[in-house]
């Protein structure tokens, strides 16, 4: 078993709340999400782009609580969201979109005084305006563009943004109303188009968006004042190396070198901020084998952790002497960690080579710091929801 990829606050945190019976537990390692959020903000500074957290990835209060002020803002994509985050983040900038908000996600954006509203249909436009009267909106019109990108884990399409026939008639719309007396306003166009894209892929992509953005911009809103971009988020994480980060480095220098100043440029990346921070500690409750196949049953399960599920991929974890460990060890080239779900489908990894291996072991999964317990099904089977512990610069 190795632990030298783990960080020894992590172990250490880890191994007592194994001791102190609080697994399974979703440990956050707060320091190290604030050096990956000042890596990304001060590449992005230096580029001259502004830099939004997607909550969506993990909006665990003290999470959020650490990555804001390292920001320029929360983007949220739904109305639940949206109260969560200003609840937690007072006075925060806060970026609202997502596809089907209902007037009273509408009425509590406009009434809480929302940074930036992402309008994403013609229809959804109409209503803010309805909604807002005279009070102020500041809205980006969401495209729905046809570029292929190749190499995406997801592509945004469908219900997300408007065609161009559509935000043509958008612009005019809003146009339309400023000068009736709305305080409606379009500030330029948002654009995400594809997901799980390295450095180069997103470039590729952000480069077309920005030319035919500029070219949009300048066609359909006319002397708009700072005209903004929104390039979305969708950097890519490597599940299956754990090492392997996106480049922040390289993508911000390709975004100073695409800017031309007359625009302003935004990013909201999501996982790929938080993803690194977060560990799911669980321990081994059996060992077997089963026509051929090593199992080790581990306490908690997807219904906690569904991002592997959810992938298709298997969870990388670390496993560590447990205080209790008992038993005959397990040496296998090919183990399948499974949780305590009735279903064949509540696998956390496969495959994996271990080497003695015994019942009580503590198992760190790494990597679960996004899309992880808040994705999950969290009540199937009622089994009891995980303890949830940080760590912070003390440790």
């Amino acid at each position: 078993m190795r632990d030298d990829v783990l960080p020894v606050a992590v172990q250490t945190r880890a191994l007592a709340l194994a001791a102190e019976n609080q697994l399974p537990a979703y440990l956050y390692d707060l320091p190290a999400l604030r050096a990956q959020a000042t890596q990304i903000r001060d590449a992005l500074a230096g580029a001259g782009v502004e830099f939004l957290y997607a909550a969506k990835a993990n909006p665990d209060p003290e999470l959020l609580r650490v990555i804001a002020p390292l920001t320029d803002g929360i983007e949220v994509a739904s109305g639940g969201e949206l109260e969560h985050v200003t609840d937690a983040l007072p006075g925060a900038r806060v970026a609202f979109g997502g596809p089907g908000k209902t007037d009273r996600e509408l009425m509590t954006a406009i009434r809480r005084g929302v940074w930036r509203l992402h309008v994403e249909s013609l229809r959804e436009l109409n209503r803010v305006i309805a909604l807002a009267g005279r009070r102020p909106v500041d809205v980006l019109l969401r495209a729905n563009l046809p570029f292929g990108v190749t190499g995406a884990a997801l592509n945004m399409s469908g219900p997300f943004g408007m065609d161009e026939e559509a935000l043509a008639v958008a612009a005019r719309t809003a146009r339309d109303a400023a000068a009736a007396g709305s305080g409606v306003r379009v500030r330029g166009v948002h654009v995400h188009l594809a997901s799980g894209l390295d450095a180069e892929q997103k470039l590729t992509l952000d480069r077309r968006v920005l030319a035919w953005a500029l070219w949009w911009m300048g066609e359909h809103l006319p002397g708009l004042e700072s005209p903004e971009v929104n390039l979305g988020g969708g950097m890519t994480v490597d599940y299956a190396e754990p090492g392997h980060h996106f480049d922040w480095e390289s993508y911000a220098k390709g975004l100073a070198e695409l800017s031309d100043g007359s625009c302003v440029l935004r990013v909201e990346p999501g996982r790929s901020v938080s993803v690194h921070a977060g560990y799911y500690v669980s321990d081994v409750l059996d060992l077997k084998h089963t026509r051929g196949q090593a199992y080790a049953i581990a306490r908690g399960g997807t219904h906690h952790l569904r991002t592997p599920a959810t992938k298709g991929h298997s969870q990388p974890f670390v496993a560590l002497a447990g205080p209790g460990r008992t038993g005959e060890p397990l040496d296998n080239d090919e183990l399948t960690v499974v949780g305590q779900l009735c279903t064949p489908k509540d696998q956390l990894a496969t495959g994996v080579p271990v080497r003695d291996l015994r019942i009580g072991d503590v198992l760190v999964f790494r990597m679960a710091g996004a899309y992880a317990w808040n994705i999950s099904h969290h009540d199937f089977l009622m089994h009891p929801h995980p303890t949830f512990a940080y760590l912070d610069a003390a440790d």
